[in-house]
This record gives C-alpha cells, sequence and structure tokens, in this order.
C-alpha cells in the first residue's frame, strides 16, 4: 500500500470477489481521470479476523470486507461492495464513463441498477453458498453442494440470455461497460473454484468474460491486494 495520505479513497479489501469489485473500479477511474489515484490496506479475513477488531466495526458494523474511508469528503465511510460501485461512480466518474448520467437517462440508470441487484443479491449470495458447502463446510452434504452449484449455473444462463448480441449488461443497443459488469465480472470470473470448470454452457457469457478480463485496469484491480489463485 502507498504510504501517501494525501489520496481521497482509502479501500479497506482482501483477495475476494467481493473484495475486486472497488479496485477493479477505482483503477478504471485512474486509467481515466488524471490525478485520480487511491490507497489500500489489507484485511486478513482468513487467519486474524482483523475484520472483526473494533476499530474496522467502527467502518463496517458487518465486519465484512470490502469498505472504504473518502479522505476528501470528511472521511465519509461507504461498506458493502454494490454500495461502494454507486459512490465512486457518483463522486468520482464526472463524465459518467462507467455508468450514465441518471437524469439524463432514467431509463438506462434502472438497467444498470437492475443488473447491479440481480447479481448482489442473486449470484453473489448462490455463488457463496456454493463455494461454502464445497470448501468450508465441516460435513459435506451432497445435496446443498449441489442445490446451490445448480441454482448458480441458472444464475448464469439469466447473464448469458441477457447477454445474446450484447457486449455489457446495460445500456442500449450492444451496451456499455458499466458498475454493472464490474459488479458481475469477479464472481463469474472464479466460476471453477465453485466447481464450474467450463463456460462453454454460457456462450455470450464466456466471451463478455473474456473481454472484460483482458482490460488493463481490470488485471490491475485483481492484483489488489494480490491475485487468486486456485
Amino acid at each position: 500500500m502507498s504510504s501517501a495520505s494525501t489520496k481521497p479513497i482509502l479501500l479497506y479489501t482482501w483477495s475476494t470477489p467481493n473484495g475486486y469489485k472497488p479496485s477493479i473500479l477505482l483503477e478504471e477511474l485512474k486509467a481515466v481521470y488524471p490525478g485520480f489515484d487511491y490507497d489500500w490496506k489489507s484485511i486478513d479475513v482468513w487467519t486474524t479476523n482483523e475484520q472483526k477488531e473494533p476499530w474496522f466495526l467502527a467502518i463496517n458494523p458487518n465486519g465484512r470486507i470490502p469498505a472504504l474511508v473518502d479522505r476528501s469528503r470528511g472521511g465519509f465511510r461507504v461498506f458493502e461492495s454494490a454500495a461502494i460501485l454507486y459512490y465512486l461512480e457518483r463522486h468520482y466518474d464526472k463524465d459518467h464513463k462507467f455508468a450514465v448520467d441518471a437524469d439524463k437517462d432514467p431509463d438506462a440508470w434502472s438497467e444498470i441498477e437492475q443488473w447491479v441487484a440481480f447479481v448482489h443479491g442473486g449470484i453473489n449470495v448462490i455463488q457463496a453458498q456454493a463455494n461454502y458447502f464445497r470448501h468450508s463446510a465441516t460435513e459435506k452434504i451432497e445435496y446443498a453442494i449441489n442445490r446451490y452449484l445448480n441454482e448458480t449455473k441458472r444464475l448464469y444462463s439469466v447473464l448469458n440470455t441477457r447477454l445474446e448480441g450484447r457486449e455489457y449488461l446495460a445500456g442500449s443497443g450492444k451496451g456499455k461497460y458499466t458498475i454493472a459488469d464490474i459488479n458481475a465480472f469477479p464472481l463469474v470470473n472464479v466460476a471453477p473454484y465453485s466447481g464450474i470448470n467450463s463456460y462453454d454452457e454460457w456462450p455470450n457469457l464466456k466471451v463478455w468474460l473474456e473481454r472484460i478480463r483482458v482490460r488493463p485496469a481490470v488485471q490491475a484491480g485483481l492484483s489488489v491486494p494480490q491475485a487468486l489463485s486456485f
């Protein structure tokens, strides 16, 4: 983490799909807005449970990453990955490069909100349960493993259908790369960890995934604090 303290955003994160969402957007903002930068601090959620310490609970009462503090706005605190994406877009994406102007194009903004909500309340939750029962549960319950894996696949099929003839989830025509895509990408990107070893069942989703994965800012965001390997 940089030792500078003049950067507006301090991101608290770890190498998880939810942790990568804000770091990807922050790297995208760095790439298009000269002078913008941010700091980050890794929170060891596996071995030290740092996220449960009182100082961190003051930032996120739920004791989860990611969270951020905005030094430029009186130390304002934001938690929940989707809320962080909305916050960063609202305050730091002045040209709406990763969203749309909600006042000028409310329907397109609603599309972004809908796909963020679909992923945050659906894939985010279900795939996490698939991971838990596959990797962390003390008892291997085949029904639970298959239940959450199959539901994750069903939700991927919804994305695949949406991406038919499109490049991105929201926006007119073929769509526009927005926070809706940034919110979904880190989850789909770790599908092998959830027991999905091929994307061939979802050809549109597979092309979308590769399109986003090669973006330099995405690669940079996936290295904060470090890249996952599995």
